[in-house]
């Protein structure tokens, strides 16, 4: 008697569940992931856009705009590893990020 009852109980609660699952409330959504390349020209960018390249936080990014003030623009994005504290894993780090 006590099994009929769970069976109803379980048919019962699965009927209710159809159309809700019609409705796609048990759809996991799509998610698209972006992934956005902001390209940065080190000759142009002030200190919070150069911030936001990989491995450079602010101090970085102050010693690159000190470093573009004092030597002109950069000529190369190699010329950036003669800043302090910017070396070549930052810059692999930036490849394709960096522009002149």
């Amino acid at each position: 008697m006590k099994s009929h009852i769970y069976y109803a109980l379980i048919v019962l609660f699965t009927v209710l569940s159809m159309p809700l699952q019609a409705a796609g409330f048990n759809d996991v959504p799509d998610v698209a992931a972006v992934t956005e390349i902001q390209v940065v020209d080190i000759n142009l960018a002030d200190i919070e856009t150069l911030a936001l390249l990989k491995g450079v936080g602010e101090k970085r990014a102050k010693a690159i705009v000190a470093y573009r003030e004092s030597n002109g623009q950069f000529n190369s994005v190699d010329d950036l590893l003669n800043v302090k504290g910017v070396g070549e894993h930052t810059l692999q780090l930036n490849k394709g990020r960096i522009k002149l």
